[in-house]
């Protein structure tokens, strides 16, 4: 029975990652398609569009999970919070699962203005799904983007980590989600010129392959020719891991000690 009722828990814990990072992604390719296809918004449109997507996923899986909503903070969780190592690869799976059919659905939604806008599916709107070095047109290779995205992810873990850990100044529950989406529009202007900002290698990988399906035959390369979709992988897994071990070397050990469980969400095993 303990063990039926521990596979149940898994479930509705990977359906929370799913559901959670779908919301997410529903904002985040849905506004880009927007000002790509019909140029209603902007750069600050899409920043804040991303944001509020990350926020309202983050409500909605956070009683369940906590809401990670991207592999390289459950990553960074099973490192240095505790999170089950044998969880890990489930939780990326169901988040990139969940990217993946919101991605579709936005393909589907604006495939009209799309094709009108780019009738062979090619680099100019690549960018809705999935990013570019230099946002496909500055000039940044790919190692400029690796770096980027080691940069971008290493401060999204270490502001996550600060505002997740309660011997710190934590805030409450309910104002987390809030805050870590006002980070993410923080990162989108401030880290979103040299490669847009993916920091979350789900949120890159699951749209990539959609719109791959979908007709876009160049998804898995930028606009140099390079091999590029590992880069929003690679870099926010090192990333992550970077930014979640300084923030537990330079803050966390010297916050005072007492006996309060540090972390937001601890899973059972």
């Amino acid at each position: 029975m303990a063990g039926r009722l521990g596979r149940m828990g898994l479930a509705g814990e990977l359906i929370a990652e799913f559901a959670g990072t779908m919301v997410l992604i529903l904002f985040g390719v849905g506004v880009v398609a927007q000002v790509a296809a019909a140029q209603i918004g902007d750069h600050d449109s899409i920043a804040w569009a991303w944001g509020i997507g990350v926020a309202l996923g983050v409500y909605v899986a956070g009683r369940t999970t906590g809401a990670h909503i991207n592999p390289a903070v459950t990553l960074a969780f099973a490192c240095f919070r505790g999170f089950p190592w044998k969880k890990v690869i489930p939780y990326a799976l169901a988040q990139t699962a969940g990217a993946f059919v919101a991605a579709l659905i936005v393909r589907w939604n604006y495939h009209e203005v799309l094709s009108m806008v780019d009738p062979g599916h090619t680099i100019k709107t690549q960018g809705v799904f999935s990013t570019l070095p230099g946002n496909g047109t500055l000039p940044v290779d790919m190692w400029g983007g690796l770096r980027d995205q080691i940069i971008g992810t290493a401060i999204l873990l270490f502001v996550v980590f600060a505002l997740s850990d309660v011997a710190n100044m934590a805030p409450a529950a309910n104002m987390a989600p809030f805050l870590i989406g006002l980070l993410v529009v923080g990162i989108g202007m401030a880290f979103g010129t040299n490669a847009g900002y993916a920091i979350n290698p789900a949120r890159d990988f699951g749209p990539r392959l959609a719109s791959f399906l979908t007709g876009y035959g160049g998804a898995w390369r930028d606009q140099y020719g390079d091999l590029y979709w590992w880069v929003p992988i690679v870099g926010p897994v090192i990333g992550g891991v970077i930014g979640a071990g300084l923030y537990q070397v330079l803050i966390h050990r010297f916050l005072p000690r007492d006996d309060v469980d540090r972390d937001v969400v601890k899973p059972s095993d």
